[in-house]
Order: C-alpha cells, then structure tokens, then sequence
C-alpha cells in the first residue's frame, strides 16, 4: 500500500493569515470574533462573525488577477503558495501530470452572486452582467484557478459536502494517491461566506449565535448556554504525496495520512442524527483503514460547531466508541476560529497536525459551564492548551444534508 504524507500546511484564518500564527494564536486560546465590517449589519440578528483581520489579498495577487476571482479564490491561491514554499516544492522539477489539485468549497463564489444579482434586480432590467461572474462563482474555479498557476495537469475536481467538505478533499486526494493516480495533490478548502445572504439564511436557520453583546465568547462548544455557530471565513491548505516521492525530493516530512472515513446521518436536512449515528460509523470507518482501536487515538479535533443538538449528538458517537473513561484528549477550535464551513476541515486538518508535531493540544474556550451529562467525563480540555505526546489524532466534519468525513493523521515515523 503506498503511504501518504503531508509535505507543506499553508492557513489564512480569523485568528492569523498563516500556519505559525494560526498555531500560535490557537494554543493561546484567542477569539476570532467581532462585529462584522464586510457590510452594514444593522438590521440582522446576528452582527458579528469571525472575518480576517488584516489581509489584503493585492499584497499577494495582482490586481488585474484578482479582479477575476471571487474573495474564496484569492483565499485558496494565498494559502496554496505558503504550502508550496513550506513543502519546498518546485513544479519545474516535477512531473505535472501525476500532481493534482482536489480543492473545496461549500458556497463557492457568494459574494459574486450576491453583488451581481443585486445589481440586476436594482437596476432596470437591462442584463449587465460581468464577464466573470460565472467564473468567479463557481464551487469549482479555485481547483482549476490553482492548477492553471502552477501547470498542474493531474486529477483536478471539487467536492461539495457543506461543513465537510475540505476533509473529503483531504480523503479524496489521500485515496487517489494510495491508488496511484497521482504523487501529489494540492487539496483543502476555502470559504468566503461572510455576506448578507449567508448571514440572513443561516440566521432565519437559527444556526447563527445571537449573543451580541459579547462576540468573542459566543462560540462556546459543550456549553449549557451555547445558541448557535459563529461565522468565520478563510482558507487551509495541504500537499499531499506519495511517501517515496516526497523522500526523493527532499521534502520536509510533516505527518501521515492514515485513514478516512465518510458516511451519512441520513436523518435530517440540516440537524445531525440525535445519537451522532453518522458520526460513529464515520469515525469507526476511519480507524478501521487506519488499522488502530480506540486505545491508540490520542486527539479529536471535534466538529463542535457550539449549536445546541449538535455537540451532544458527537459526544455522543465519541462515548459509544471510546466509552465514558477514555484517556484521550478533546477540543473543538471552532470556539476560536468560529465555523469556516466549507474550508473547517482543511484548518482543523493543520491544528491536528500541529498537535501531532509539537505535542500540544488546543483548548476550548468559552466553556464555563459543561453540558450536565457530560460534565467531567472527557478531557473537553477547557480554556487552556495541554501538552501531551499525540501520535494520532482525528478530525471530524460534518455538513448540511447528513454528510460526514473523518481524517485521522499519524506522528511520521519513517
């Protein structure tokens, strides 16, 4: 069986515009929330979101580049360059035919269908559409858009499973790389959501946090007084590559692919399975091809997205699976990064493996007060960082329609 590690990690999230910052702010238990600037969000329920701070994607892009793509584009080719520099991958010494992009989206271009519709209905109904607008708003553009950049003639596709979308990027490239249809792929996802339309549906939803007054607690995990998911936007991206060609080359050794794990609630079109039955046999699926038991998993990076059903229904799988006195370590970062959907796996992908390589996991913040039937039975690890050695650690995402993706990533060992 060909192994598959991590070559180069490259992030742009609401609580830094790269890996290290990212890692650092996370094991500093940081908040990424605040009263949304994107647009006049007076009269929403929910006002506040966690946006990028700081970032200006025309110190990366051209602007006559740019102004192709959409805000969830320009994130996927920033976080896509600092992976390939962090890999220490040149494409020119490369064969390009066996390297591939799988890229994610769960919106794709929002904001472009928002600004361009808006437009028509506003004006007089003379069509006056730009040129890019299909394009820029198509889930799929950021695959093609990076493979074009870099020459990439490998498999090149997108997956759409809303909030798991870039852990069934992730599977899908480890898969086609096991199976010898390429020896890398550039894979994650990017999410650029934070507009009126998104933030009014999922706020009629009641998926959205309502807690105003203080934002930058509202993503609160496990706790009684949770009300909902906090928007967040931004990009993760990894290389991925076949372990002899990565050898070969050079190339820095992050971690291990191991196992993945997909499957369905098949239960409801927005809400998870109330015994988090997805979960579990998604999880299970993805320690079974890893080829570990319960006892060798040190780390899960919880969806924990902090909505009421939710969290409980994926403390609810872990307990069937691991049982009540488990020694594993839990947390769910979303507490910090808040919900990028669509690009939440390819983030969490990273700080699972950050934990792996420096033997620290992320806290939940937050959480003052843990869901009663819970309370004191995980190590949820509350409001600071905990050292300890990770050797496996698992990433669960789930989304909209009951779909579910696991990723499981292993300490490399050579």
């Amino acid at each position: 069986m060909r192994r598959v590690v991590i070559t180069g990690m490259g992030a742009l999230t609401p609580i830094g515009n790269n890996v290290e910052d990212f890692w650092g702010s996370l094991k500093e238990g940081k908040s990424g929330a605040a009263p949304i600037t994107k647009f006049d969000a007076t009269k929403f329920k929910t006002k506040f979101a966690c946006e990028l701070k700081d970032f200006d994607p025309l110190q990366h892009i051209p602007r006559a580049e740019a102004r192709k793509y959409d805000l969830f584009t320009q994130y996927a080719l920033v976080a896509v360059a600092e992976a390939i520099t962090h890999g220490k991958v040149d494409f020119d010494q490369l064969d390009k035919n066996r390297i591939g992009v799988i890229w994610g989206s769960g919106n794709g271009g929002l904001a472009t269908f928002h600004q361009q519709v808006a437009e028509y209905v506003q004006g007089d109904g003379t069509p006056r559409f730009n040129p890019y607008f299909i394009p820029k708003m198509i889930v799929d553009i950021a695959a093609g858009v990076i493979s074009i950049k870099y020459g990439l003639r490998g498999v090149n596709f997108a997956p759409v499973s809303a909030c798991a979308t870039s852990n069934t990027a992730i599977i899908d490239a480890f898969n086609h790389i096991k199976w010898n249809k390429a020896e890398m792929i550039i894979t994650g996802g990017s999410e650029a959501a934070i507009t009126e339309s998104s933030i009014g549906g999922f706020g009629a939803a009641k998926a959205l946090s309502t807690n105003n007054e203080h934002p930058e607690t509202a993503s609160r995990p496990f706790d009684v007084t949770r009300d909902g998911f906090v928007m967040g936007e931004g990009a993760g991206a990894l290389v991925l590559e076949e372990l002899e060609h990565a050898k070969r080359r050079g190339a820095p050794i992050i971690a291990e692919v191991v196992g993945g794990g997909m499957a369905a609630d098949a239960y409801h079109l927005t809400g998870t399975h109330p015994e988090g039955e997805g979960a579990y046999l998604g999880m299970l699926a993805a320690m079974e091809e890893a080829g570990i038991g319960p006892e060798s998993l040190d780390y899960i990076n919880m969806h924990a997205t902090s909505t009421p059903l939710g969290d409980v229904s994926e403390l609810k799988a872990i307990e069937r699976i691991f049982g009540r006195d488990s020694k594993l370590s839990i947390s769910a970062t979303k507490s910090m990064t808040g919900h990028l959907l669509g690009a939440a796996g390819a983030i969490e992908a990273i700080a699972s493996i950050k934990a792996i390589q420096h033997g620290i996991v992320p806290p939940t913040i937050n959480c003052t007060e843990v869901e009663p039937a819970y309370k004191g039975v995980f190590d949820l690890t509350l409001g600071k960082a905990q050292e300890r050695p990770v050797r496996y650690a698992m990433s669960n995402t789930f989304g909209f329609g009951g779909h579910i993706a696991t990723a499981i990533f292993k300490a490399y060992e050579g």
